[in-house]
């Protein structure tokens, strides 16, 4: 079960509150990144075992980032979150590499053991 996560998302109270959420059910969350490009770049420096990832960010969407760091074949565990509901995307999370989606009302740890 990967224990290690990033977190990428544009909110900041998004960001602080998936951290509070997690850290206190045992996650070790590695860092924080606002937007694609800084999600990429801290992926490749933490190397997390997960990347709990907004869709919509203000440079990189979400797919696109997830579609890179599946790229290799070696990278880390994507979930991807929204405030919009899985309908809005269909079946597109799992054509970028990433192993589901979780609404970011429904955040928790059972939510995303359950995708892993």
């Amino acid at each position: 079960m990967p224990t290690t996560v990033l977190i990428v998302d544009d909110h900041p109270s998004f960001r602080a509150s998936a951290r509070l959420l997690l850290e206190s059910e045992g996650w070790d969350v590695v860092g924080e990144a606002a937007d694609g490009a800084r999600a990429l770049a801290a992926a490749r420096e933490l190397e997390p075992d997960l990347v709990l990832l907004d869709i919509q960010l203000p440079d990189i969407d979400g797919f696109e980032v997830s579609s890179r760091l599946a790229s290799n074949g070696s990278g880390p565990a994507v979930i991807l979150v929204s405030s919009r509901d899985c309908e809005d995307y269909g079946t597109l999370a799992f054509r970028v590499g990433a192993r589901g989606f979780v609404p970011k009302a429904e955040l928790s740890s059972e939510a995303l053991e359950a995708l892993l």
